[in-house]
């Protein structure tokens, strides 16, 4: 059989948002035909990620992927997006990495023959970030150092400050493509971006306040209350904001701490240090990689109580996520700290989300898990957990409930 008469298609469209699925569809095969789909792509470190699926086409020569199981490979059964998801680097210890939203994320997809190996169609995916119209806006001058984000359409539009920087520096993909949805989104730095500081002594609240009071003002911001979105180190942060500063309505903390970790943080007179870890609670895992899920200690127990948050003096609506298999620390923990802390205050203004399987980095959708990485405060390749499946299914739910806590409360 000619392989021109296979066609690959992915529909609606080559292009899409990055967290929106696309139907993968191949046609032209001979019927029961065995084929093997294979997904690629290389992040904006060079890194390379794979994955492929076994696929058997029916009696009309057609392979669905939202209606065909996968018979093997990265993944199995029905799973319309898994050579999305189901990605993994070809270099260890690597979390995807995509630093410039201005350009999409490509991938590669083919159809091979499974006995020859004969690549009989293929097709190139455009993943984007940014919808037609909106604006990115970097900050300069000034004390502040991040991008705005501004959707397209009549504003003003509610205001979300975006707290994501892993091991510093700043990530946009979230902040855009959640400006793509018709919030106005500020994706902050704090350190280790542009002029700020490599390794703070301190982090100032004042900071903050400024980034909160930036974004109050400008027109397209409908206010008066702002939203914070944040994941792990950012988490006591963005509980911090909500304890001090007024003006905050909805505050989403991931795999978060609900105790100040790693640097001081500083607000007028007030000093919250950060909780001293328990350094013999580190293990070392049978691959040699570094465990560091209970090297912080019970925040409510003795002098720690110094490093938590105030968060029974916030008047916001909390939405506490986390997974069950974080290894980056126990965030299930904190996060039902945090909601029994304001419950024991009379507060019933939050929701608890636990998430059984999934690993430290919930992302937006169909980022594939990183299951291991280097881990900036500890200076070594650490375990974060995570089954590449159900941390997928977590991202999905999490990422719908983002959005509509933020339109129900800003």
């Amino acid at each position: 059989m000619a392989s021109s008469q296979v066609r690959l298609k992915i529909l609606p469209s080559l292009r899409s948002l990055f967290d929106t699925s696309v139907q993968l569809k191949v046609g032209g095969l001979v019927p029961h035909q065995r084929v093997k789909l294979r997904s690629k792509l290389s992040d904006d470190r060079g890194v390379v990620f794979k994955a492929s699926a076994s696929y058997k086409a029916d009696e009309t020569g057609r392979v669905d992927a939202c209606k065909a199981p996968s018979l093997g490979g990265s993944y199995k059964g029905v799973e319309p997006m898994g050579l999305f998801w189901a990605m993994a680097p070809d270099t260890p210890h690597s979390k995807l990495l995509k630093k410039n939203v201005l350009t999409p994320t490509v991938v590669e997809l083919e159809a091979l023959s499974e006995e020859t190996g004969e690549v009989l169609a293929s097709e190139t995916v455009e993943r984007g970030y940014l919808t037609e119209g909106m604006k990115r806006i970097p900050l300069q001058g000034g004390k502040l150092r991040g991008v705005l984000f501004i959707p397209t359409g009549e504003g003003p539009f509610p205001g979300i400050l975006d707290l994501y920087t892993l091991g510093g520096g700043l990530s946009e993909p979230r902040a855009s493509l959640l400006a793509s949805k018709g919030f106005v989104v500020l994706a902050l730095a704090y350190y280790r971006y542009q002029d700020l500081p490599k390794s703070p002594q301190n982090l100032d609240l004042e900071y903050f306040e400024e980034a909160l009071t930036y974004l109050r003002k400008r027109p397209e911001v409908k206010g008066p209350g702002i939203g914070i979105i944040s994941i792990s180190h950012s988490g006591a942060l963005a509980l911090a904001m909500s304890s001090f500063l007024p003006g905050i309505t909805a505050t989403i903390c991931i795999n978060g701490c609900n105790a100040n970790t790693l640097i001081p943080l500083h607000y007028k007179d007030i000093v919250i240090p950060p909780l001293p870890p328990v350094i013999q609670n580190v293990r070392i895992t049978k691959s040699g990689l570094i465990d560091v899920r209970d090297a912080l200690p019970d925040p409510t127990l003795g002098e720690n109580r110094a490093s938590l948050i105030p968060i029974e003096r916030s008047t916001c609506q909390f939405l506490f996520a986390a997974s069950e298999d974080d290894h980056n620390w126990n965030s299930a923990f904190f996060a039902e700290q945090a909601a029994a802390t304001l419950r024991s205050h009379g507060k019933d203004s939050f929701q608890l989300l636990l998430y059984p399987k999934a690993g430290h980095f919930l992302e937006v959708p169909f980022v594939p898990n990183c299951q291991s990485g280097f881990h900036a405060a500890v200076g070594r390749e650490v375990v974060f957990g995570g089954e590449p499946k159900a941390h997928f299914e977590a991202q999905l739910d999490l990422w719908e409930r983002v959005q509509q806590f933020f339109r129900s409360h800003l």
